[in-house]
């Protein structure tokens, strides 16, 4: 759904009136949590070095980026929250896959906001 606005009381320095078409806001917040996820270079390269390794244990991750656990544990959970990866405790490990899906929908999401 998509609402219109006539502007006729237009300010000196606008060359004419317009009318604007204001988009239906449903899915904004969720697309703004899963760009804020995205928005840190860790979680990139996170989200990326598990994608190449289509399953990759947590345990994995905090070597090869120099970072304390919790701090791969925080990203993780960043993550996880946008829905960007799906995480499977086995035993006392917890192994880590990317969400396709929600990939592609967000890069889906920022094509129809671009136009």
């Amino acid at each position: 759904m998509t609402t219109e606005i006539e502007v006729t009381d237009a300010p000196a320095d606008l060359c004419c009136p317009v009318k604007v078409i204001v988009p239906d806001d449903e899915g904004i917040g969720e697309a703004a949590a899963v760009f804020k996820a995205l928005s840190d270079e860790t979680r990139l390269r996170i989200l990326k070095t598990i994608s190449h390794m289509t399953t990759l244990c947590e345990c994995n991750l905090v070597p090869e980026f120099g970072l304390t656990q919790p701090t791969i544990s925080y990203h993780l959970k960043v993550l996880r929250e946008a829905g960007l990866i799906k995480s499977e405790r086995r035993g006392q490990w917890v192994y880590h896959q990317v969400n396709e899906k929600a990939v592609l929908a967000a890069v889906r999401r920022l094509s129809e906001i671009a136009g």
